[in-house]
């Protein structure tokens, strides 16, 4: 994990254009670096600590081409809004806004069904996703838990960039909210990768075959599809 501080939001030129860029000055960086964040649409820069910022920025400049080709793929973002259809739990879910309708949010068969304030839809959306994500990973880690004999502090979710799930030598689990996008199979085998940590705090050979125990499965498989389908889930926003 990069340690350091970070420079004001700047930006460079892709085709005239000013693209954000969030500069991260690292004591572990020994030189430039770039990466892009599609869901955001910036550049990272990682920079030395003690690096010019204005010769970084040159550099980056430099790299416009590469800028370009990358964005070009990138998925599209998908505004959780009216007509968008999304994953839910493995399966294509389409938002219907409903004028004169309840608020209130209701999934029927693969429609997501509500009514209130228009431009309030993705927002209200997304935050009902989040909700049904905290829920389900609770309920799920609490119940897989007992059933190895393992103890959980608390479960949280929030929306890492890098990783799927964390889980902290006290027993505190948290997730990415954007699994309740991903298959069951998917989902659970996060879970029991978290729980896994709960006696090997590594990757070791003893944590994946307590990985594999608890899941009571091939874990292979989920990661195989994280992998290949993971950044898209990033593209669904509010």
């Amino acid at each position: 994990m990069s340690t350091g501080t970070s420079d004001p939001d700047v930006a460079i030129l892709i085709d005239g254009v000013a693209m954000p860029v969030r500069v991260r000055r690292s004591a572990r960086a020994r030189a430039y670096r770039l990466t892009i964040d599609g869901a955001r649409g910036e550049l990272r820069l990682s920079m030395p600590v003690r690096a010019n910022l204005k010769r970084a920025l040159g550099w980056a400049q430099q790299h416009e081409g590469w800028v370009r080709t990358q964005m070009a793929a990138q998925p599209a973002m998908t505004l959780l809004d009216d007509g968008a259809t999304f994953p839910l739990e493995g399966r294509d879910v389409r938002i219907c806004w409903v004028e004169g309708a309840s608020r209130t949010i209701r999934l029927a068969d693969d429609r997501l069904m509500l009514g209130g304030a228009a431009e309030s839809v993705s927002a209200r959306v997304q935050r009902w996703l989040v909700a049904r994500a905290r829920a389900v990973l609770e309920t799920e880690t609490t119940e897989l838990a007992r059933e190895h004999g393992l103890i959980v502090a608390s479960v949280g979710v929030g929306d890492p960039r890098s990783r799927w799930g964390s889980c902290t030598s006290s027993g505190a689990i948290r997730y990415s909210w954007r699994l309740i996008l991903c298959p069951p199979d998917v989902r659970r085998s996060t879970v029991a990768h978290e729980l896994a940590h709960l006696l090997h705090m590594d990757h070791s050979a003893a944590f994946h075959a307590a990985h594999a125990r608890i899941l009571g499965a091939d874990p292979r498989p989920a990661r195989a599809w994280l992998r290949t389908n993971g950044a898209g889930l990033h593209r669904y926003r509010a």
